[in-house]
């Protein structure tokens, strides 16, 4: 009988994937971070760096944490669903804000929501297919003389009315064809 030797120590195989699912700063931080005793205090710090470079925490990118860490996959997502500030989906390259503040709410503001959810066909908290427009509600963003308020990026829109909402909506589909037009040419 040939004597062999299994390997089961994967853990550099395991570390390279993961680093590969992020950044080198990112990796960097997490092994600062693992330098010390308590490594795991850094996770919401570690979560808000994937984020703001990904934009959302993706699978790949919680499990990476995860392993670099060392700390278990089910803490990590944990985290991650527990913080409403924690985004596990892609955004839109729109993000529309309704405001729901009691101005705006006594205003009209949910027949705005109403229609915006009818002609994107997306809840709040949801993004189109085509990745184009996603949808949040707000508490008060502070112009409550506006009232009803929608925010779209940094742009406000103020007085709102659901009558409103579809050229709203067609403006920034505009908008994007444009700059994707524009893309496509300044790449040729």
């Amino acid at each position: 009988m040939k004597n062999t030797t299994i390997v089961t120590d994967n853990r550099e195989e395991v570390r390279r994937i993961s680093a590969e699912a992020l950044t080198p700063e990112i990796v960097a931080f997490i092994e600062s971070c693992t330098r010390g005793d308590h490594a795991t205090s850094n996770l919401i710090g570690v979560l808000h760096r994937v984020q703001h470079h990904f934009g959302y925490l993706g699978r790949e990118q919680l499990d990476a944490v995860a392993q670099l860490l060392q700390v278990p996959a089910a803490k990590v997502t944990g985290v991650a669903t527990f913080y409403h500030f924690f985004r596990l989906e892609p955004r839109g390259r729109f993000v529309i804000s309704v405001c729901l503040g009691t101005a705006c709410y006594v205003k009209g503001a949910e027949r705005v929501a109403d229609r915006l959810c009818d002609e994107l066909g997306i809840k709040f908290g949801e993004t189109t297919k085509d990745g184009l427009f996603s949808l949040e509600s707000t508490r008060c963003v502070g112009t409550c003389g506006l009232a009803p308020v929608v925010v779209i990026g940094e742009k406000v829109f103020g007085n709102m009315t659901p009558d409103q909402v579809p050229g709203l909506i067609e403006k920034y589909v505009l908008m994007a064809q444009r700059q994707d037009k524009e893309a496509r040419e300044s790449s040729v």
